[in-house]
């Protein structure tokens, strides 16, 4: 199994051409459920009534419920049999629908142009995701667009430019380190910037480099926390998790992916119960069915990203061996967050997918794709449905507590309250 190896979807290979194609009266009193600000004037509300909805804690869905929302913002969540609103609030029927919250994607690699850009986090708005962290290659006038909220796309969060020990013949772009003084400096230059988190790589890339050492990788560690920054890993093997752990970091930003995860690490992650796992599951290696995407992409697109589409057994291999350690983690209570690597913006829904295959449970996956990953990237008012949060949620046209790949089928998607125009895309 080659450390080398590009572990993005094979489904991103055709994605750069796809970019360049797309381009007042008396109220009644409201019984709150999860009680918010007592909503003020009708004429702002918009109430959504009829469907299932998920609320992405991992409790139990509200059947038949009601979300009032003013200024992009949820007021009421509740049950129809326990809410009321004005009758002169903007109504919207979602019978038969079943409602989740968006989707954080908190580990991706966006393109670097603002242009292109642009593009990428309106992507990811149609298909239903509201947040993505770029991990480790952001620069320049990029980052102007850092958390800025624009309408009908996904808020970008980012890691700067990450740390590694030298690389030469790979990526340039983050810093390479070779000292104590120089990993500090570089956590410095990046917590100047105000990213949202530090990135390290903890990998000899099967063998063609030396590793960031513990030395350096623990000076990383220490220099981010006094900013007040988390600090992920990208690793590849199970002794350098352990080093990790041991030395304080806060997230992986890959699961184990050379050996078995045995008891020492799991009980390293028992002791650490805030770290976060975020698996990025290599691709199955099996033919996929790809015409939910139909609609989403031009039809030449989609026939090219269906022929890539073939099973192969080495995959498949590595797949099994990164679906089991992802098993064991969530068996043994570690936080997962979904992450979806590369740059495809509908990756979520495979990733999604693939977590179930390795074990975890629908509602397992939904949490991990939504409140569990908006607080590991500290987006405290998104994640999930309830009051107080923003308005951010997909309509879906069946249940995904019944079936993960549901969560493709989307009739809508809200940011802040506003309907995406997904057709425009």
């Amino acid at each position: 199994m080659s450390q080398n190896t590009n572990l993005y979807k094979p489904l991103t290979l055709l994605l750069g051409v796809f970019f360049l194609l797309s381009c007042s009266q008396e109220e009644p009193a409201v019984t709150q459920e999860q009680a918010g600000p007592e909503p003020q004037a009708a004429s702002d509300l918009v109430v959504y009534t009829g469907a299932r909805v998920i609320i992405g804690d991992g409790s139990a869905p509200i059947e038949n419920a009601v979300m009032i929302v003013e200024d992009g913002v949820f007021q009421t969540v509740g049950s129809s049999a326990s809410t009321t609103y004005p009758a002169a609030a903007t109504q919207i029927d979602l019978s038969g629908m079943t409602v989740m919250p968006a989707i954080i994607d908190t580990h991706v690699h966006l393109n670097t142009e603002p242009e292109a850009l642009l593009n990428d986090l309106r992507q990811r708005a149609v298909y239903g995701v509201s947040a993505a962290m770029s991990l480790g290659r952001d620069y320049g006038q990029m980052l102007e667009m850092h958390r800025e909220i624009i309408p009908g796309a996904a808020i970008f969060l980012t890691a700067g430019l990450g740390i590694t020990a030298p690389e030469p013949g790979r990526s340039e772009d983050p810093h390479w380190v070779t000292t104590v003084e120089e990993a500090r400096a570089a956590v410095d230059q990046e917590a100047s910037q105000g990213v949202d988190i530090i990135k390290i790589w903890v990998d000899d890339r099967d063998g063609q480099y030396e590793k960031l050492s513990p030395e350096l990788y623990t000076a990383v560690i220490e220099q981010a926390h006094e900013h007040g920054l988390p600090v992920t890993a990208h690793i590849y093997n199970q002794e350098d998790a352990k080093g990790l752990l041991r030395a304080g970091v806060d997230a992986f930003a890959h699961g184990v992916r050379d050996v078995p995860v045995d008891a020492e690490l799991i009980s390293l992650f028992q002791q650490r119960p805030e770290v976060v796992v975020v698996p990025n599951l290599t691709d199955r290696g099996v033919a996929t069915d790809l015409s939910w995407l139909q609609g989403t992409m031009p039809a030449d697109i989609l026939a090219g990203l269906q022929e890539q589409s073939v099973d192969n057994p080495g995959q498949q291999a590595e797949f099994a061996l990164q679906a089991a350690n992802l098993a064991a983690l969530n068996e043994a209570g570690v936080t997962i967050a979904l992450g979806t690597d590369g740059n495809t913006p509908w990756g979520p829904h495979l990733e999604m997918e693939d977590m179930l295959i390795s074990g975890m449970t629908p509602m397992e996956v939904i949490s991990a794709a939504t409140a569990d990953a908006a607080a590991f990237v500290g987006l405290d008012d998104m994640g999930s449905i309830e009051a107080g949060k923003n308005a951010d949620f997909i309509v879906l046209e069946a249940n995904p507590l019944d079936d993960i790949t549901n969560t493709r089928r989307i009739a809508d998607v809200y940011l802040r309250g506003e309907q995406v125009n997904r057709d425009a895309m």
